[in-house]
């Protein structure tokens, strides 16, 4: 039995190392993404704040080395659910079962003015770039902001905001400095009343502006203003922003979307096209995109197909449980406890913030990086 796993981010990663361990040499379990590597989402802020090197928090898929699983660099140019084929730059290659794991491409030029005048810190070369532009900012008006919903790690921002003070504050710049925070959302993370007060209370004590329900639409370059969806407007001297998201356009001309994202039964992630399922940020599964949420389904339909091979009882269905770790600064991390099931409304609970939960994050890390690649990782 061959299955194709397309994309290694958190979720394919998993369903892989998942399925290697259960499966082994009695499946051919193909992982295939354009990437040489992998780095979690926190640690871009490590790389962009001057915390470590880029090299410490890259993880190359060439390490990859598991009974039945091979992993495949190279670009998918067409899907074909109904025929379980998938075209790339190297070669074809069918399946009996797919797993769509591409998560949401990123578009900064989808906002005007953001690639002219701004910064985007979503994508891996965004917030490394941004490493050398903190370094030569001298101060002034800097605004964090998200230009479109949903985006990826409804927290990244507000950890930015909060990053940004203490890394200004170290380089002895925050009182010629001022900040903002700009988001499409009333709260700052709306699953969770209890995080999101305690975030209140952290931009208070910073004194970084929050600016709830507002979506920046665009930049203007010559005027150095960031202009609202309602059409009022923000000076800024450093813009940071979360850039558009979208499908990856491979999936959506396979057919897969409705209204932008694929969807699936939220019990056990398959699509409308029998034996392929999606997992993550390309779904429209009802969790936030954040890759515990992936790891989470991508679990689910490990299962699923371990149970189709090998046979046996029917398999737990999707939870909606994740836990998203939190940085407050000054050392502190907090830990967010959410779980989203179809309709219903999420339920989110705040653990910290304190150095023994960041202990924790980086433990979090550590056992992914020797869980999905077998060597041992310091956290950057």
């Amino acid at each position: 039995m061959r299955i194709l796993v397309l994309g290694a981010g958190f979720g394919g990663l998993e369903l892989s190392t998942k399925l290697s361990a259960e499966l082994g040499g009695d499946a051919d379990i193909v992982l295939i993404d354009q990437s040489d590597g992998f780095v979690f989402g926190f640690s871009k802020l490590d790389v962009m704040f001057g915390k470590t090197l880029p090299d410490a928090v890259f993880h190359p898929y060439g390490d990859i080395d598991k009974p039945g699983l091979r992993f495949v660099r190279t670009t998918i140019r067409s899907i074909d659910p109904e025929a379980l084929r998938v075209e790339t730059d190297s070669g074809v290659f069918d399946a009996d079962i797919m797993v769509i794991a591409l998560g949401a491409d990123l578009d900064p030029s989808a906002t005007p003015g953001l690639v002219e005048s701004g910064h985007e810190f979503y994508t891996v070369p965004g917030a490394f770039a941004l490493r050398e532009v903190l370094s030569d900012f001298a101060g002034g008006h800097v605004v964090v902001g998200v230009t479109s919903t949903p985006f990826k790690c409804p927290p990244a921002p507000s950890e930015t905001a909060l990053l940004m003070h203490d890394y200004l504050t170290r380089r002895g710049i925050r009182e010629d400095s001022s900040i903002s925070l700009v988001m499409p959302l009333g709260s700052p993370i709306p699953p969770s009343p209890a995080a999101s007060e305690a975030l209140l209370v952290a931009f208070a004590d910073r004194d970084i502006a929050w600016h709830p329900d507002r979506l920046v639409e665009s930049l203007d370059p010559q005027r150095k203003v960031v202009v609202f969806g309602d059409g009022s407007e923000m000076p800024y001297d450093l813009f940071l922003g979360v850039p558009r998201h979208l499908v990856p356009s491979v999936v959506a001309d396979a057919g897969l979307t409705v209204d932008g994202w694929v969807p699936v039964d939220p019990h056990n992630l398959e699509t409308a096209f029998p034996n392929v399922y999606a997992v993550g940020d390309v779904t429209s599964v009802g969790t936030p995109k954040a890759g515990v949420f992936a790891e989470g389904q991508a679990s689910v339909v490990a299962e699923q197909i371990v149970r189709r091979v090998r046979g046996g009882p029917e398999p737990a269905t999707y939870d909606g449980h994740g836990i998203c770790y939190l940085e407050f600064g000054h050392d502190l991390v907090a830990r967010v406890d959410v779980t989203f099931l179809s309709g219903q409304a999420p339920v989110g609970a705040l653990d910290g913030p304190s150095q023994a939960i960041a202990a924790d994050k980086i433990d979090f890390g550590t056992s992914r990086i020797r869980r999905w690649f077998d060597r041992t990782w310091v956290g950057g």
